[in-house]
């Protein structure tokens, strides 16, 4: 099943944390099995200060949630 899941599908989450929610998905990793789902799994990093940006700070960043705890919403 986890194989016909696309970008702009809506699915459900079926296991972990945020089981019972229901999001569109916005980015696939086929590769490690994940998708990344809109307003699901966003963790904040700080970032260091470089050269290019002296000033560091945060950036929120998307955690994906394994295909296998998804459920296409129909």
């Amino acid at each position: 099943m986890a194989k016909c899941l696309k970008v702009g599908d809506r699915v459900k989450v079926i296991a972990g944390d945020h089981k019972g929610e229901v999001a569109s998905i916005v980015k696939v990793d086929k590769q490690n099995h994940k998708a990344m789902l809109k307003d699901i799994g966003i963790r904040t990093r700080r970032i260091k200060a470089t050269k290019y940006n002296p000033r560091g700070g945060k950036k929120d960043i998307h955690v994906g949630i394994d295909l296998s705890n998804l459920q296409r919403e129909d």
